[in-house]
């Protein structure tokens, strides 16, 4: 019987571009950029590389279809490359590819890489839904920020929660992040802000105002995983190693009928399990040290904070009011600054979130980094509220 993959595969290297409006740099370029940091990091050749997967969600913003881009681009030895999508949850189903490879023993190294390239575009934000009859049934309003919104809505009537405290709570949520990534070269935003700021900011969907929302940005995030028995025989002493790797998609369930509320994430809670029970992880609350969430809007990863079980059910804004997610606190969230920070190039998304948990568990993060991390998680969401994918990866030192 399967028993899943923890302790199975190691990340030997990870690098990640500068986030933001890199009207300097192609696609391509932003490729190079984090791949050049993860083979240096890896401490291997180009040649060595057996397979690869390549995530990017909107073919016209960013380099096509295929998996050519990445290979030509790379310059890769004529090995097998995927192409994956999967709404935001991308980065992360590209980096499930390469460690399910290795923990099989299709390959001994292997690689995932996400990019997007957004802004020379136009872009303004997730795409929204084509007229039809299917929108009008089903989504009143096909806009994201308004589907998010309706989560909150519907957060906030299941458990009795005053509007303004609601409000107080995600607009914490925001400058928690913002404070986090001030202090992140590679952030888009770097500037903190105020409760009063984000209180006062103009409404885009009630009640998420413009801070609550994460920014449109180029990006590209990279990964090289091999065994950690071959991480040792290279040199490595820190090995850090895949303790879990989860995906959970809606299956019709949450639009099919009214057992789902809109108040949380039906995917995110089936799919936290299964990592928490794959690693090995009896309280989260108690055993993760740290976590990034996806947080495309402040509402988002409040409720994600109850889908993950570590704050219980109702009880996420008391934690954040009480800053329990804060740097100094139980268990910092958003650390680098989150997608609030860093905006949703899409295809790169949850590799940046790796790749923070990564340079965290090795003591390199810099001024933002935390004591002595143990156990990080992502959490790595597409699509809305009532259709998703969820992602939840567990990594952490080997033996731990």
């Amino acid at each position: 019987m399967a028993k899943g993959i923890k302790d199975k595969v190691a990340i030997l290297g990870m690098g990640c571009s500068k986030f933001g409006e890199r009207w300097d740099a192609g696609a391509e370029e932003l490729m190079v950029e984090a791949y050049l940091e993860a083979l240096q990091d890896a401490g291997v050749e180009t040649n060595q590389i057996e397979a690869a997967w390549f995530s990017t969600h909107i073919d016209e913003a960013s380099v096509g279809k295929g998996g050519t881009p990445l290979s030509t681009t790379l310059r890769l030895a004529n090995i097998p490359v995927t192409r994956v999508e999967n709404f935001c949850a991308s980065g992360s189903d590209a980096f499930r590819g390469a460690v399910y490879a290795v923990a099989a023993g299709a390959c001994d190294i292997a690689l995932a890489l996400g990019v997007e390239k957004l802004k020379d575009t136009g872009y303004g934000g997730l795409p929204t839904r084509q007229p039809g009859t299917l929108s009008p049934l089903w989504t009143p309003n096909g806009s994201a920020p308004g589907n998010f919104a309706q989560l909150a809505s519907a957060y906030r009537a299941k458990h009795g929660i005053d509007k303004d405290d609601l409000k107080r709570a995600i607009a914490h949520v925001s400058v928690k992040s913002h404070a986090n990534g001030a202090k992140n070269p590679k952030a888009h935003l770097q500037k903190e802000i105020t409760e009063a700021q984000v209180m006062g900011a103009p409404m885009i969907a009630e009640p998420l105002g413009l801070f609550d929302c994460c920014g449109v940005s180029d990006g590209a995030a990279c990964a090289i995983v091999t065994t950690p028995e071959i991480a040792k025989a290279m040199g490595k002493h820190q090995i850090i190693t895949v303790k879990a790797l989860q995906l959970a998609l809606s299956n019709g369930l949450e639009s099919g009928h009214n057992s789902w509320d809109g108040s949380y994430f039906h995917t995110a809670r089936i799919a936290s399990k299964r990592a928490y029970e794959e690693a090995g992880i009896k309280n989260p609350r108690e055993e993760v040290s740290m976590i990034e969430v996806h947080d495309c809007f402040s509402i988002t990863e409040l409720v994600t904070m109850e889908d993950l079980f570590i704050s219980p059910e109702g009880g996420a804004v008391r934690d954040v009011m009480d800053g329990f997610y804060d740097a100094d606190g139980g268990v910092p969230c958003q650390i680098d600054g989150g997608l609030k920070c860093f905006g949703h190039p899409i295809g790169a998304s949850g590799l940046r979130m790796l790749y923070e948990m990564y340079l965290q568990l090795q003591g390199r993060a810099g001024a933002r980094q935390l004591k002595d991390p143990r156990i990080g998680l992502t959490h790595n969401l597409g699509g809305s509220p009532s259709s998703n994918v969820c992602s939840v990866a567990i990594i952490g030192e080997e033996g731990v």
